[in-house]
């Protein structure tokens, strides 16, 4: 059993550090990267998906249009522990419109409803969701009542309607994270540690990656499109 809470306001320290965890631990599932942890480009990759989650729970704080919103899902017998969130951003200028930016579940409670749960309650506020996935997830969203509509990068951009919202969205600029002293320093830690080649050909397998789920994305998107015109 579990129960769903919704915030517009920051979680408590302590729910917010289990957010953190959940991100970092499982970091392939919910970037658009999709490393694994073999990669050693990924500490890295958990620093800065980590930070831009962090950013995005502290925005929650304040009067701004579009600031983040956070569905929580937590256990039905010990309410102190989260076994799944979604954070999902509404379109300042379209009340119905909003984009799932994360979806996470723990490993040891999947299958159980829980993703299902917190996408439904999402929709059910703002009925007009969008969600970007890697190929793989598009069946997982299609079984959601979404929809592809186009390939972006690596990920397929669904829709819970048949068009995106032309509303605007306040998503966090990774550009300054990436740029950080911070991943500076982490960057170069790890080049100390596994050596300039080794991290040479992290970035090449990462790129092949990233490479390799945007030829999926795209043909996934003109499938789906062709599918369409021939009904």
């Amino acid at each position: 059993m579990f129960t769903l809470i919704h915030l517009d306001t920051p979680p408590p320290e302590s729910m917010k550090s289990q957010v953190l965890q959940m991100v970092v631990d499982y970091l392939s599932d919910i970037s658009p990267v999709s490393l694994t942890p073999c990669n050693p480009l990924y500490p890295l990759y958990q620093y800065v998906v980590g930070f831009e989650v962090h950013r995005y729970l502290d925005s929650m704080d304040g009067a701004q249009a579009g600031k983040p919103e956070l569905l929580m899902a937590l256990d039905g017998d010990d309410p102190a522990c989260l076994l799944g969130f979604a954070l999902y951003l509404p379109y300042i200028d379209d009340a119905e419109a909003c984009s799932l930016v994360y979806l996470a579940v723990q490993a040891s409670n999947r299958r159980q409803g829980i993703g299902r749960a917190m996408v439904e309650k999402m929709v059910s506020r703002h009925p007009h969701a969008e969600v970007a996935c890697v190929a793989g997830k598009v069946p997982y969203f299609e079984a959601l009542g979404f929809l592809p509509l186009a390939a972006r990068g690596p990920q397929v951009v669904m829709n819970t309607r048949s068009q995106a919202s032309n509303g605007l969205l306040a998503v966090q600029d990774l550009e300054p994270i990436f740029h950080s002293e911070e991943v500076r320093q982490i960057h170069s830690y790890l080049v100390k540690q596994q050596g300039e080649k080794a991290m040479s050909d992290a970035e090449k397998e990462r790129d092949r990656l990233l490479d390799q789920l945007a030829q999926q994305a795209l043909h996934l998107a003109e499938t789906y499109t062709a599918a369409k015109r021939l009904h």
